[in-house]
């Protein structure tokens, strides 16, 4: 960006600035909320010399939009990160909940070539449950979303974190997501189309909530530790 493009001091938010200007669209916008977005690398403000966040106007409209594609659509992280890349300043044209639909199936073979791993390395993956396949004329299929998991497994194993280590993770998810289930099972299985769609809804929605809990209480305790 040139100096002419570069947004004025001006220009720039501070965090406080941005949850008060976007209080009214999202009641339950919080610093701690924003905070956690750029934890998970979705927002990438500025800095002063002292630390403090700012915020040009490109940013926070990608906060808006984020904001927008959680109550909206509900769309999890992993995905909203997928939506922001394909946007590319281009007016969005899908429809609500597609993004969710219609997952590409992989091979064995492209799931590891588009994460970047050994073979050896994703059965073991998979005998950790880490990877999930499903069969189908003999040959198995992986979700795309497993490029994502075995990207993240790989990235831990050149720390010493190896997949048994990483499916302590996975069983922390199985926790949170059995709780979520008693929530809403009830409704999930009711005759009624309606109340289904809700309790779909609320299942989305509670999964966000939990996500973004976890990560604050993860990174408040990281930064404990680092400050240790």
């Amino acid at each position: 960006m040139s100096t002419a493009e570069a947004p004025s001091r001006d220009d720039l938010l501070t965090i406080g600035a941005v949850c008060r200007l976007l209080k009214d669209e999202f009641p339950d916008i919080s610093i701690s909320k924003i905070r956690y977005l750029e934890d998970q690398r979705l927002l990438e403000p500025k800095r002063t010399q002292g630390g403090y966040r700012l915020f040009a106007p490109d940013d926070l409209e990608r906060l808006r939009t984020i904001l927008r594609l959680q109550r909206d659509e509900f769309l999890p992280l992993r995905v909203i990160r997928q939506e922001l890349k394909s946007l590319s300043g281009k007016e969005r044209r899908r429809k609500r909940g597609a993004a969710v639909d219609g997952e590409e199936e992989l091979t064995l073979d492209e799931l590891c070539e588009r994460a970047g791993i050994t073979m050896e390395l994703a059965h073991e993956l998979e005998a950790y449950g880490l990877l999930e396949s499903a069969s189908a004329s003999g040959e198995k299929h992986y979700a795309e979303a497993d490029v994502e998991i075995a990207e993240a497994c790989a990235k831990l194993s050149r720390f010493g974190i190896a997949p048994r280590n990483c499916a302590r993770f996975k069983t922390s998810a199985e926790s949170q997501l059995g709780m979520l289930g008693q929530i809403v099972a009830p409704s999930l299985h009711a005759r009624n189309a309606e109340r289904r769609a809700s309790a779909l809804e609320d299942l989305q929605t509670l999964g966000e909530l939990v996500q973004e809990l976890s990560g604050l209480l993860f990174w408040r305790d990281l930064r404990r530790l680092a400050g240790s």
